[in-house]
């Protein structure tokens, strides 16, 4: 697996956390790239502008994905100017790899 983390470009959010998401190494295509990160932000791929490696390249092909290397920070620009209107945040159940039994022990 290729571990890359990945965000919004949101330069008035004061807290504009990355994450981390995985993809399978035999399948670094920009299309996976684009619906792995928009799966895991809960973004529509519709309004992706484009795919930001940062600090300053925009990736745009399948060349461009497979010389990624573990832990790089992409950035997903999204299209409309008022972004709380293109995604929500998927729910903490919602996520993946998210333990229902392990949210629930006392201590």
């Amino acid at each position: 697996e290729l571990v890359l983390k990945v965000r919004i470009q949101n330069p008035n959010l004061r807290e504009n956390d990355f994450i981390e998401i995985e993809l399978d190494r035999q399948e670094l295509t920009y299309k996976e790239l684009l619906r792995v990160s928009c799966r895991e932000l809960g973004v529509n791929p519709e309004h992706v502008q484009k795919i930001r490696k940062l600090p300053n390249t925009m990736l745009r092909k399948d060349k461009d994905v497979a010389r990624l290397q573990d832990f790089q920070e992409l950035e997903l620009v999204l299209t409309v100017s008022d972004k709380n209107l293109l995604f929500r945040a998927p729910t903490l159940s919602e996520r993946s790899g998210y333990n229902k039994k392990a949210s629930e022990l006392t201590y």
